[in-house]
């Protein structure tokens, strides 16, 4: 992401620690091929306190967060982000969740327009002092 002037995840995040509680909540899923990582993805219904302070359009009850999506560059442009995804939003409807929700860097559009061409609607903003001081905008998918 550096190489190309987004600075969203630094020394601070993600964490070891972020990734070890993942792992201990049973909310870390890896897709490998190979014995070879490809990438990761948080699939949680842990709501974070600061997004507390987003109007979402979806009440607030079950509803599933995404958080640390990541492919590794040798597999970019692939689909494995989109595989994921659709892992998650998934996940999500079997599990009976409300809608699934996410925040991604403000200055990386690429996301921005991934989440967007899946349907999610940009509900807010939110800022993570330690990592940027850019806002993360926060998105949902609507599952009802």
């Amino acid at each position: 992401m550096q190489s190309r002037g987004i600075f969203q995840w630094n020394e601070y995040y993600p964490s070891e620690e972020a990734f070890r509680e993942d792992i201990k909540r049973e909310e870390l899923y890896l897709l490998t091929t190979d014995k070879r990582v490809i990438g990761c993805i948080v699939i949680s219904t842990l709501m974070d306190d600061i997004y507390k302070t987003i109007p979402w359009k979806v009440p607030t009850g079950l509803n599933f967060y995404i958080h640390r999506l990541a492919v590794h560059p040798d597999f970019q442009s692939q689909g494995y982000a989109q595989q994921m995804m659709s892992y998650a939003e998934k996940t999500a409807r079997e599990g009976g969740a409300l809608s699934v929700r996410l925040d991604t860097f403000s200055l990386n559009s690429r996301n921005q327009r991934f989440y967007e061409a899946r349907g999610y609607q940009r509900n807010g903003e939110v800022y993570f002092p330690k990592q940027s001081d850019a806002p993360f905008y926060c998105y949902e998918l609507d599952l009802r």
